[in-house]
Formats: C-alpha cells, structure tokens, sequence
C-alpha cells in the first residue's frame, strides 16, 4: 500500500520522526510506537507487561438491550418470526412493524447505576482491568459519538457510559478496556428490514425499511443478508468500512483505551489496521513512547506474530501458550436476562486458575440489568471470588507458568485449544492441581479441600519436571505450623484440622538453589 509523507505524519498523529519516517522506509515500525497500518509493521508489537501481570479482569456487557431484560442479540431476534424473543416483543411492545428496536432505546435508564461502587467492588474482588463495552452489534454508541446520533449521551440514559466507566476505572487505578462488536453490524441488522413470512402481516416490512432510520438500520442494500448472518467482512460495502472506522477512531481518541476487543476478527484488513496502528501510536504519545495498549482479535493468525492478542470466547485452552491469550466469559448471559442461572464462584476460579496456569487473563461479564445495579445472585457470584482472592491471589497475579500447567483427572480430557468450549472442562476438584510460577516460588493449587492431605506428583524428587528439593511448604490462609514431605514421588501436606476452602487452596512452595 502506497503512502505520502502526510498520510503518514496523520496516521501517527503527528508524532513522526525521521526515524520512523527511516522505519516506515523498510516497512518497518519500533515497538515504543509509530506503528504503520501494515501487517508487516504491527508484527513488531508485543503484549505489555501489566496485562500479563493482570490475570483477571470484568467487563460490563451493557447496553439498551440489556433494558428488556431477556438476554442476548434481542435487537436482532425481535426482527425473526417465531423467535422466543419476537413473541415477547410482540406481546409486550407491539409488532415490529409498528414498534421497532429504535423505539426501545429509550426505555434504559441506569437509574441505579453507581459506577463507582460497581468499581470498587470489582476492585476489591481482585480486578485488574475493567472493560465497558462501546458499541454492540445494535449499532447504538456509549459514548458521546462524533458520528451517530443513536448514542447514550443523546438518547437511553443521555450519560457518557464509557466515559463515566473509564474515570472509576481508572479512579480505582484500574486499566480500562473498551469492545466492540459494530463491524458485523451491517449483516446483522439486516433482518430489520424484513417481514413476517405468515400470518395476518405477513410481507408487511419492518420499521426497518424507513429510511429515516437507515443510520440505525443501515441502509437498503443491507437486506440482501436477511436469510443468513455470514460472520465475514465479504460484501460490506466501502462506505460502511470507513463509517465503522471513523467511529473507532473518535473512540480511540476520546479514551484512550488500554485494551480494545474486537468481536470477531480483525475487520476489514486496511481498514482495520488502520485502527490497530492508531490505537498503539496514541498509547505510544500517552507513556513516554511505550506502546501499553492491546488489541484483541479471536483469529489465531491476526495475532501469529505480534499484531494483537488472542480472545477466546466461552472457551479455554489444552495447553501453555507461547503467547498471552485471554478468555472473555459471562457467569450468565453477555446481556442481562431475568431469571437466569449464574456461574458459582466455584466455576470462577475453576476456569481462573486453569487459564491462569496456560498463560492467558480471564475477562469475566457481570451482565447488568437495566437498572445498573447487580442483583442478589450476582452479588453472591461476587462476593465468593472476592473472598477466594484475599487469600490466594499471590499465586495468581504477576506469575508465570512453570513447567506444566497441571496434574490430576482433568488434565487427560483433551480440548481443542478454542471457542464456546468452556463447557467441555470438567469440574476441578481436590484431586486436580494447577500451578503458576514467581521468583523461585511454585504455587500449587489444589481444586478442592483434600479429605488428608495434598499430593503433587510434579514436586516430587524423581518427577519428570525436576523441580528439586523443596526448602518450604506454605499453605496461603494459613498461619499454624505446616506438616509435609518431599519424597521420590510427591510432595504430601497434611491438612489443618481447620478447612480453609472448598474452592480451592494454594500450596506456596518455595524450591531449593
């Protein structure tokens, strides 16, 4: 792709040098910044330090459609015939002839939210990084949108979400992530434009059709991917890659993101990349020629070499990656639906440690209601993490994998290293151990209360991992005298006669030179 000096110097945001004007020769672009929006350049980019330290972070799913209350993509589902959430919106608000998405906006209101109090929760139950989500697939923005009028300032709560999330977050001395799902939007909205296919209305349009809200519903051309949502960038136009990229932008330079998630792919190649390079140049301008920032993508081979991190959705992985990685899940439904059955803290720390253990960071939703405000349920969700990581997160944060992620029964269930596989991990218990590594210390953590007394195969003398002679055994929560053994084939602790968790504990032991 050919580029003059002054598309260039604009791409960096100014801040071009002669050196990296030199790099940008080559093809080339330093770590510290100044990245081109080629893959060759961003092939340079390597993940921070403080999101491998991190570990774990919430993310807020939360949007308009979370104010109906009844789970995820409603803003897509009312618009299809026979859907559960058609027959609600048609028994509840009217036809979606006559009572569209656009006119349900309004009804989020956030009369409870306290972002500071959620903050500080999340704080406290060991957060390192919050993310707000920007935009969903509904095409609604936020923040204060330079480029669309269907935002959270103008309409719904008339409040700047990601902004009002981005100061708690960071008054809490959090980084702060912002996702975004709005390049797939011009397929997925599509069914707006549709019709019943039977009954009384049938081949009447949607309020999708009106052209007057074609910058919600996108415009005509759109219906041609009403019968299939195809996950690709293929046949999206022109103007609508340089709309979604003009809202990124605006977004990059209102908040200054330190992670940016992408649902999907990185879209629409020069577009997108485009957008990646801006994002790391402007963490560059923000740390003293450092990029911070990160950019997550859940193709594996976007992030190949450099470029971004790998996002696995709902899903884990079989093995340690090379690379950090990160798994996005919700202890429910990503938006907010009642009634719904919530991950215990239990599954929480469960798929924490294992992903801990592989080298990746857990982002985990606590989907809000319309309200702002967590429920009972998921205040008790909560609240069993927060107290799990007062005692054992030593063993969680700034550490490392060692040698093998684990041992026990859960570790002979192969899984494909992916998305939507979570489900497929068998429930940790006192006979399974995971383990993570800090300056001379392996923690061992054992998924349950062990009836006596631990074993960890792995620390033995003659285990195939070497780890060497044990000079200390602790067990995090713990202050009494710690009985244990070191011999050929295990590591033995003795259990205090007190029980510390039935979630997990933490062996903290500390090897020999």
């Amino acid at each position: 792709m050919a580029l003059n000096r002054r598309e260039l110097l604009q791409w960096m945001g100014g801040a071009c040098s002669a050196l990296a004007l030199s790099r940008f020769a080559k093809g080339q672009a330093a770590q510290g910044g100044n990245f081109l929006p080629t893959r060759q350049s961003l092939q340079g980019y390597r993940i921070p330090d403080w999101f491998r330290d991190a570990k774990f972070g919430i993310w807020a799913h939360w949007g308009p459609q979370s104010a109906i209350e009844d789970g995820d993509w409603y803003a897509r589902n009312m618009y299809i015939q026979g859907s559960d959430q058609y027959l609600y919106h048609v028994e509840t608000y009217g036809h979606p002839t006559k009572v569209g998405y656009k006119d349900l906006v309004n009804n989020w209101k956030a009369a409870k939210w306290d972002p500071e109090h959620l903050m500080s929760l999340y704080k406290k139950a060991g957060a390192k990084y919050f993310v707000s989500m920007g935009v969903h697939h509904d095409n609604f923005d936020l923040w204060d949108s330079k480029y669309t009028r269907w935002n959270a300032v103008n309409m719904g709560p008339k409040r700047d979400i990601v902004g009002t999330w981005q100061k708690a977050a960071r008054n809490q001395g959090l980084r702060f992530g912002v996702s975004e799902h709005l390049w797939i939007s011009y397929k997925w909205f599509a069914v707006s434009h549709g019709s019943d296919k039977t009954g009384p209305l049938a081949g009447v349009s949607y309020d999708g059709v009106d052209p007057q809200y074609a910058d919600l519903y996108h415009d005509a051309d759109c219906a041609r991917f009403i019968d299939k949502l195809d996950w690709t960038d293929e046949g999206i136009p022109a103007a609508w890659r340089q709309h979604y990229l003009d809202r990124m932008t605006d977004l990059i330079d209102k908040y200054q993101p330190d992670l940016l998630y992408t649902d999907g792919h990185l879209p629409f190649e020069d577009y997108g990349l485009k957008m990646v390079s801006h994002l790391y140049n402007v963490s560059a301008q923000l740390h003293g020629g450092q990029t911070e920032a990160i950019y997550t993508s859940k193709l594996a081979s976007d992030c190949a070499i450099g470029t971004c991190l790998l996002d696995h959705e709902r899903g884990v992985s079989d093995l340690i990656a090379a690379n950090p990685w990160q798994t996005d899940t919700c202890i429910g439904q990503w938006h907010y639906k009642r009634g719904q059955k919530y991950k215990t803290a239990k599954k929480v720390v469960d798929l924490l440690v294992d992903i801990v253990s592989k080298n990746g960071n857990l982002l985990l939703n606590f989907p809000l209601p319309n309200s702002g405000e967590l429920d009972f349920e998921e205040m008790t969700t909560l609240e069993g993490i927060t107290a799990w990581m007062a005692v054992n997160s030593e063993g969680i944060y700034s550490t490392r994998p060692w040698k093998i992620y684990g041992e026990g029964p859960s570790t002979k269930v192969k899984i494909e290293s992916g998305n939507f596989n979570e489900d497929k991990q068998k429930d940790l218990t006192a006979e399974d151990v995971r383990f993570t590594a800090k300056n001379g210390t392996v923690y061992a953590f054992v998924m349950g209360w062990p009836d006596k007394a631990a074993v960890v195969n792995a620390l033995g003398l003659a285990s195939p991992q070497n780890a060497g002679k044990i000079r200390n055994v602790e067990l995090l929560g713990h202050k009494g005298e710690l009985k244990w053994k070191q011999d050929e084939a295990s590591l033995k602790v003795e259990m205090p006669e007190e029980k510390i968790s039935d979630v997990g504990i933490t062996l903290k032991v500390e090897l020999g030179l």
